[in-house]
């Protein structure tokens, strides 16, 4: 299988992954987002992480399909693995801590998709001649 259908198939699973997280927290009330434990995140803050998974669900496929500012592809992707890291910490500190692997692998493919489309956005290195 080629790297770019393979990236694809990463990309279209992490943007539905990311878009069915991301909206909960946006329609959710307060009081259903109120977790136990002894972490609790204001309500603001984690109606912020919901658009930006939003945001990165969206920014792993729109600028590959259209074609319109594709190196946004991996930035959106990396901004995820930032969100990733901060889930994971929190599922270990807060528990459930199996949840962490969930978040883990989720940070993992986003990384992926980072370090994939970063090399097929990068321009190909030409030797100069002396």
């Amino acid at each position: 299988m080629k790297k770019n259908t393979v990236l694809w198939i990463v990309q279209g699973l992490l943007g539905v992954m990311f878009l069915l997280a991301g909206v909960p927290k946006l329609v959710m009330s307060a009081e259903q987002m109120a977790a136990p434990g002894p972490i609790q995140l204001p309500v603001a803050f984690i109606r912020f992480i919901g658009v930006c998974e939003i945001l990165g669900a969206i920014g792993m496929i729109l600028p590959g399909v259209t074609g319109i500012k594709p190196g946004l592809t991996p930035l959106g992707a990396a901004g995820l693995v930032i969100i990733m890291i901060g889930a994971t910490v929190i599922n270990i500190v807060d528990g459930p801590a199996p949840a962490a692997i969930i978040t883990v692998v989720l940070g993992a493919l986003s990384a992926f998709v980072v370090y994939g489309r970063w090399l097929r956005a990068a321009p190909p290195r030409t030797v100069a001649k002396t």
